[in-house]
């Protein structure tokens, strides 16, 4: 379920949402430093963090869903911001070269049909970013802020579904340690939370940020190990019939069946 466009505009104009955003801004320019002067689109509601990605860009646009609803973006200048379906981007293939994905994928009603709409489009040496709600954390167990709405992940579960959709995650990080409440004690602290809350409690963040690169040769799966029938050895002129179970049992202990067992002589055969 989509969040509504104007409650996230809200949230970022709180006090809370500000340090949201100053937090998440040093976690994201440390993983995109450098400009890389090609084409980047922000999917779900990432205009709070695009702005500081433009002028390294050579164009910057920001996909919101339908179910979400769409701003106006920037306020000045040319609008770069569209409402999109997330699951049929209105770009071809191989278009842009980095995608910010903010309160995007947990609102997603499918997620692989997005994750691979976003592979679809991306570049081949393209980057994706995602920042996404931690399962474990304590943002994703209130709903007063938009990181407590739709399905919250966690690593293990974001390392499997972008795998799934041909993405291989090179790099990890956590942020938002501070607990998510407007009060002015937290929120004046909030940097010392985050570095207290890194040493010494790294699974707990509100939550994960990941980077991903696109594969463009799908893993191959590893081959199943093959049924070896035991050899059924008989004696001359008795018909071979295949192995039973019991056979296969007996032959994993070790020896042939005393049945298909030839005649030793003076047996009397």
């Amino acid at each position: 379920m989509h969040i509504d466009v104007a409650d996230l505009r809200d949230f970022y104009a709180s006090p809370l949402g500000a340090v949201v955003r100053r937090l998440l801004m040093g976690r994201l320019q440390t993983r995109w430093r450098k400009p890389t002067g090609g084409v980047m689109i922000g999917l779900g509601y990432a205009i709070p963090y695009l702005g500081a990605f433009r002028n390294g860009s050579v164009r910057c646009g920001a996909f919101m869903p339908s179910g979400q609803g769409a701003l106006v973006w920037p306020v000045e200048g040319l609008k770069q911001s569209v409402l999109v379906d997330e699951e049929q981007l209105p770009l071809p293939d191989n278009s842009f070269d980095r995608m910010l994905v903010v309160h995007g994928l947990e609102t997603a009603e499918r997620v692989q049909p997005v994750l691979r709409e976003m592979w679809r489009t991306l570049s081949p040496e393209g980057r994706l970013l995602m920042v996404v709600p931690n399962r474990r954390g304590i943002w994703a167990r209130t709903d007063r802020t938009p990181f407590g709405q739709g399905r919250p992940y966690s690593r293990v579960q974001l390392e499997g579904m972008l795998k799934d959709a041909m993405f291989a995650p090179i790099e990890w990080a956590e942020a938002l340690y501070v607990p998510p409440f407007s009060r002015d004690m937290l929120l004046r602290s909030a940097i010392a939370w985050e570095r207290i809350g890194a040493r010494l409690m790294p699974g707990f963040a509100g939550v994960i940020i990941v980077e991903a690169a696109k594969e463009l040769i799908a893993p191959i799966a590893k081959p199943k190990k093959a049924l070896v029938l035991p050899e059924i050895i008989t004696a001359p002129g008795h018909a071979v019939r295949p192995a039973s179970r019991q056979h296969l049992q007996r032959a994993e202990g070790g020896g042939p069946s005393p049945k298909n067992r030839l005649p030793a002589r003076g047996d009397g055969a």
